[in-house]
């Protein structure tokens, strides 16, 4: 957040939802739960690099791409006890309420 934009996630995932294959949703979420905004904005790029998102895939723990400057601990127990249920409740609400597909993009607004 700041004074010109907000910014917020939800996660609209296709397949059935488990530990391996939410590491980049977990952790963005985790991101925005512990971070401060200018530690947010560089960990969320770097996780959005398609490396990261093979290197998760192959088993590298998410610990390995915390940037310098970020509360580490904090962000690893925090990653560590997020469940799954708050991904499927995002997944319920972009299919239920948003009438989205599963895996379907789209960008809210929401001005002040």
């Amino acid at each position: 957040t700041s004074s010109h934009i907000r910014v917020g996630i939800l996660n609209n995932p296709s397949s059935k939802i488990n530990e391996d294959n939410t590491a980049i949703a977990r952790g963005i979420l985790t991101a925005f739960l512990t971070q401060n905004s200018s530690n947010l904005k560089s960990f969320l790029s770097k996780l959005s690099k398609e490396e990261t998102a093979k290197s998760l895939a192959a088993g590298t723990k998410i610990a390995k791409f915390l940037i310098p400057g970020m509360d580490d601990d904090t962000f690893e127990k925090k990653y560590n006890t997020l469940g799954l249920d708050l991904i499927k409740t995002h997944q319920m609400f972009c299919q239920e309420v948003l009438k989205l597909l599963p895996g379907q993009m789209a960008v809210m607004s929401n001005g002040r």
